[in-house]
């Protein structure tokens, strides 16, 4: 230390009160006696005796028996019990003046403590210490070690984050009193927030909420805070409470991995105008709902040849490419109440849907028949096709004209070839629910009963032929290929009739399986089955004419793991994605009769066990049950009206009029 600052240190020594026994005790070394108060685990303890070579302390949670290296000194003392520590009182100093006085230095702990506090009690050294090390000025990580000092820069932004964290907490807690307000004052079962009591600026907080509730994090601080269960329930009902989310939001697709939005990676326009085989001299039919948009499969007949005409997106989305994999990711094209969420951008359908351009390029599958109507051969082939667009009503009604006759009639015998090996048909409501937003974002929701439509049930039979055929096309030629299959069903031989029977029927039905090896389709009546025309909507799909593909052009097919590994990928994804449709449905199912309190309607009796029965409600294929109202029978049909409707559980209880 040179002269000038010795002497400087020393005034200020006599101005502060300085002691210099204590601090040369410091510097040199403290023993430990009775009464020093000491740092142990983080935590003030004075030691109280001796007991070897090992020391006795009092701590919060007792006497302890240490050695001296296992705590630090703070004070020589005399300090007579732990609780004149926690209670001692230390008024807040500036340390930046001692910060100022120290520059260039290490000083020791007790060297600041007393240039800033002057005479303090030994009990109050560890208030001061804690205080000395959370400040923004001084690197303090022990007392018994020299201090470093931060730099101006340093301190000057800890002081600032500190402020800023303060600011924070503070505005959390001004949120938290709105927030429970808020909650009080509104309920939050399911009507829209009503006297809300939040700000603008509250949004901030309720993100962690929101990625709870759909399904993007395990965890809320705000629920957590606010002692409420951090689960997706009740950070719906949260948010709908607060008017964070609208009465209409719909999180399940979020809870189930999918977006509401079509995949995003670039599908190139096919390249292989030349290979392709010139069937636009036929008429092919692409034959769907009114309100598809997507259209994948049409449909022909040239002299014996049946022709089914699927859309061909891998020509340009191989195996492993970017759109290959996003679309494994997602399964299927998520198909809900708000739109299509398709697994392959929306410009695949301007490459590849059927119809939508004068002449649209297909995997086409030429199919010929034996004399009884069973499959007899295949061929597939890359075509280009004219084709007309109709929906099931046009083409019932026009079904004499010659080329529609003759799909009928091909549709009618592979019907009764199905029913005569044990196919199950099941005839239970259809429903196509759609939530359509006006200007200001205000939801409407309709149902439309899908009628049955005999076209409906010739397309049916078309793309069964064409599953079929390749199954047996991929069988024959030893090519690894995605198969369906079912078990057998176990059908009461006393079905009642109506609705009841079909819904017995379908509770009777086993659940399908999917792999390389082929096996019966039960339900269908099949001895062997492939699905393969929808790849643009269903993964698997997509991957059968990927391996098409490659066979037709000689090259190495994918083996039997590969196959098997991308099978299994898309079909998890795939049984998400249903599991969203399934609960988007009943979501705008209970938004719809939240918003409709008067609705009342029509509902078939379809099951009944002791007091309870099973009622089908046709206007929204919804089932539900309810006590067995007085002298109802199996299969009548009563009127009931709706309540209890809860979009966060997903429930709605029925009863009858």
């Amino acid at each position: 230390m040179n002269v000038l600052y010795k002497y400087t240190k020393i005034a200020l020594v006599a101005q502060y009160g300085l002691a210099l026994t204590g601090l040369k005790c410091y510097i040199f070394g403290m023993k430990s006696n009775q009464g020093t108060l000491v740092s142990y685990k983080n935590q003030p303890a004075v030691v109280v005796g001796f007991d070897g070579d090992k020391i006795e302390i009092e701590t919060a949670n007792g006497v302890k028996k240490v050695r001296e290296k296992d705590f630090e000194r703070l004070h020589a003392g005399p300090v007579k019990k732990l609780s004149e520590v926690t209670q001692a009182n230390v008024t807040e100093v500036d340390l930046a003046e001692a910060w100022d006085f120290f520059s260039g230095e290490t000083p020791m702990f007790l060297e600041i403590a007393e240039l800033a506090w002057g005479e303090f009690a030994p009990s109050a050294a560890w208030k001061i210490w804690t205080i000395i090390a959370a400040s923004p000025w001084f690197n303090a990580t022990s007392p018994e070690q020299p201090i470093t000092l931060r730099s101006k820069e340093e301190a000057e932004a800890i002081v600032k984050k500190a402020s800023a964290k303060n600011e924070e907490e503070s505005e959390r807690a001004a949120f938290r009193a709105r927030f429970a307000a808020t909650l009080k004052a509104n309920g939050g079962k399911n009507a829209a927030a009503g006297d809300v009591a939040l700000i603008d600026s509250d949004a901030k907080y309720l993100q962690d909420v929101e990625a709870l509730a759909l399904g993007k994090s395990e965890k809320s601080r705000t629920l957590r805070e606010s002692n409420r269960p951090e689960t997706q329930e009740e950070a719906h009902r949260v948010l709908l409470a607060t008017g964070y989310w609208p009465l209409w939001k719909n999180p399940w697709p979020a809870r189930e991995g999918h977006s509401l939005q079509s995949s995003t990676v670039p599908v190139e326009r096919p390249s292989d105008e030349g290979e392709r085989l010139d069937l636009t001299a036929m008429e092919a039919y692409a034959i769907d709902n009114e309100w598809s948009a997507d259209p994948d499969d049409a449909v022909s007949v040239d002299g014996d040849t049946l022709w089914v005409h699927i859309a061909d997106p891998a020509a340009s989305v191989g195996p492993d490419s970017a759109a290959d994999k996003d679309a494994r990711s997602r399964g299927s094209t998520l198909y809900v109440p708000e739109g299509a969420a398709r697994m392959l951008e929306d410009r695949a359908l301007e490459y590849y849907a059927l119809g939508l351009a004068p002449i649209s390029n297909a995997l086409s599958f030429g199919i010929t028949f034996t004399e009884t109507g069973a499959i007899d051969d295949v061929s597939i082939k890359l075509t280009k096709i004219r084709v007309t667009r109709l929906t099931y009503a046009e083409a019932s009604r026009r079904r004499e004209e010659p080329q529609l006759a003759r799909l009928f009639a091909i549709a009618d015998r592979n019907i009764a070839r199905r029913k005569a090996a044990g196919a199950v048909f099941i005839d239970l409501p259809e429903v196509h629910i759609s939530a359509n937003f006006d200007a200001e974002g205000n939801p409407t929701v309709s149902f439309v009963r899908i009628a049955a439509e005999p076209a409906a049930d010739m397309v049916r039979e078309m793309m069964l032929l064409a599953g079929e055929a390749t199954a047996r096309f991929a069988f024959k030629n030893e090519l690894p290929f995605q198969y369906v299959s079912q078990e057998s069903p176990e059908i009461p031989k006393d079905l009642p009739t109506g609705l009841a029977g079909e819904y017995r029927k379908r509770r009777s039905m086993k659940s399908r399986k999917v792999g390389t090896i082929p096996s019966d389709h039960a339900g269908l009546g099949i001895g062997m089955y492939s699905q393969v025309t929808s790849p643009l909507r269903r993964y698997g799909d997509l991957v059968a004419h990927q391996q098409i593909r490659l066979f037709l052009a000689g090259k190495k097919p994918m083996d039997v793991d590969d196959m098997l590994t991308r099978i299994a990928q898309g079909d998890a994804a795939a049984r998400q994605c249903t599991f969203a449709e399934r609960h988007s449905n009943l979501h705008w199912t209970i938004y719809y009769l939240l918003t409709h309190p008067e609705w009342s309607g029509e509902a078939v009796i379809v099951e009944i066990a002791g007091p309870i029965c099973t009622i089908l409600i046709p206007e929204f294929a919804q089932e539900s049950k309810i006590p067995v109202p007085a002298a109802a029978e199996l299969g009548s049909t009563i009127r009931v009206r709706a309540g209890n409707a809860n979009l966060t559980t997903q429930t709605i209880t029925f009863a009858a009029e």
